[in-house]
C-alpha cells in the first residue's frame, strides 16, 4: 500500500479544512468592487488635503491567494477577511512623511468617507471594518520612491523607513505557487501557507511571550521550506517536513536568505530572515528577545513532533489518535470542518 493511501484520512481532512478557511472565490469580485470605491473616496480626500496618491497596488494575502476567510481572535473562530489597501503617496512637505501624522490624516479621511463604519488605528494602518459583509480593509500609507514605480517606502512605527516593493512581494509568492501548481496532486504551496498561518493564529492565542508573529516571517519561512522540500503528495508529509525544517532554522538561529551574498549582506540581530525584495531588511522584529525566539522554537518543535505522531498513527490505522494530534495543532475546527 502506497504512502498516499496509508495516510489518506488526515490528508483528506486537511484538504477539506483548507477549503473551509480559504476565501470564497465568489467574494473576490465583491471585494474588488468595494476596494475600488474605498480607493476612490480616500484618494479624493487626500487630494483635497494636498497629498498626491501616486499608486494603489494590490497587496497582502488577498492578492497572494494565501488569505484566511476564517481566523481566530483569541480562541473563538471568526468569519471575515482582511484586505490590505496600500496608498503610495507624494506628500507636499516633510510633515506629510511622518507616519503618525499620515495615520491621523487617513483616520480623518476614513471617518469622513464612511461615517457609519467602524474605524480603528493600528501600528501602520487605518482599518475599516464592514461588519455586514464581514470584510475589513487596512488603509496603509506608504511613500513613493522617485523614479521607481515598483518600489515604496514603508514607514515603521519607530520612524524607520524601509524600501520595499508590494509588486515584487506578490511575484515572490506567486512564483512558488505557480511552481507547485505544475506538480500533480492536491497539495499546493499557497494552501500550505494558509494552514501554517492558521496554526500560527492558534499558537498566538495560547502564547506566553510571543504575542504576534508577522505574516512576512511566516511567508519567508514557508518559501524557504518550499525551496528546500517542495510539496509532497499529502499535506501530512509536507507539513511534517516544513515544520521540522523551520524548527531547525529557529533553534539554531540559522540565517534565512534568498540568493544573497552573506559578505555583502551580513546577519544582524539575534536571528536574521532577509527580505528577498530588499536584502537590507531583516523581517525579524528587533524587539524579539532570546526568550521570544525560544518560544517560537518550541512552537515549531511541537508542530514537528505532532505531525510525526499523525504520520505514525495513520500508518498504524489509528485515525482517532491522528485526529487528536490535528486538533492540538489546528483546534477543534479541523474536527468540525475537516470531515
Amino acid at each position: 500500500m502506497g504512502k498516499l493511501s496509508t495516510r489518506s484520512a488526515s490528508h483528506r481532512r486537511m484538504s477539506k479544512f483548507v477549503d473551509w478557511i480559504r476565501a470564497e472565490p465568489e467574494t473576490e469580485q465583491r471585494i474588488r468592487d468595494q476596494a475600488a470605491e474605498i480607493r476612490s473616496r480616500i484618494k479624493g480626500k487626500a487630494f483635497e488635503d494636498g497629498i498626491v496618491v501616486r499608486s494603489m497596488p494590490w497587496s497582502g494575502s488577498f492578492e497572494k491567494k494565501t488569505g484566511l476567510r476564517r481566523h481566530l481572535r483569541g480562541n473563538p473562530e471568526n468569519e471575515g477577511q482582511d484586505v490590505d489597501l496600500p496608498f503610495v503617496l507624494s506628500p507636499k512637505d516633510d510633515e506629510g512623511k511622518n507616519l503618525d501624522k499620515l495615520l491621523g490624516r487617513f483616520d480623518r479621511y476614513a471617518a469622513a468617507s464612511y461615517p457609519n463604519t467602524d474605524c480603528m488605528r493600528t501600528k501602520s494602518s487605518i482599518r475599516l471594518d464592514f461588519k455586514a459583509s464581514k470584510l475589513s480593509y487596512d488603509l496603509v500609507p506608504m511613500l513613493a520612491v522617485e523614479g521607481d514605480d515598483n518600489a515604496q517606502i514603508l514607514i515603521r512605527a519607530d520612524g524607520e523607513r524601509r524600501v520595499t516593493s508590494v509588486q515584487k512581494h506578490i511575484d515572490f509568492v506567486k512564483t512558488r505557487s505557480d511552481q507547485s501548481n505544475k506538480v500533480p496532486g492536491r497539495v499546493k504551496f499557497h494552501e500550505v501557507v494558509r494552514l501554517v498561518k492558521w496554526w500560527r493564529e492558534m499558537r498566538q492565542s495560547q502564547s506566553k511571550v510571543l504575542d504576534e508573529v508577522p505574516t512576512i516571517v511566516i511567508e519567508m519561512l514557508c518559501a524557504k521550506a518550499f525551496d528546500v522540500h517542495h510539496v509532497d503528495e499529502t499535506y501530512t508529509d509536507t507539513l511534517h517536513a516544513w515544520f521540522g525544517q523551520c524548527a531547525d532554522w529557529v533553534r539554531n538561529r540559522r540565517r534565512i536568505d534568498f540568493n544573497v551574498d552573506p559578505s555583502k549582506e551580513p546577519s544582524n540581530g539575534l536571528w536574521t530572515v532577509l527580505d528577498p525584495v530588499n536584502p537590507k531588511n531583516n523581517v525579524v522584529p528587533p524587539s524579539w528577545t532570546q526568550r521570544k525566539l525560544d518560544e517560537l522554537t518550541s512552537w515549531f518543535e511541537d508542530a514537528r513532533d505532532r505531525m510525526a505522531r499523525v504520520v505514525a498513527a495513520e500508518v498504524q490505522g489509528n485515525d482517532v489518535a491522528a485526529l487528536g494530534e490535528l486538533v492540538e495543532l489546528f483546534g477543534t475546527a479541523i474536527r468540525d470542518h475537516g470531515a
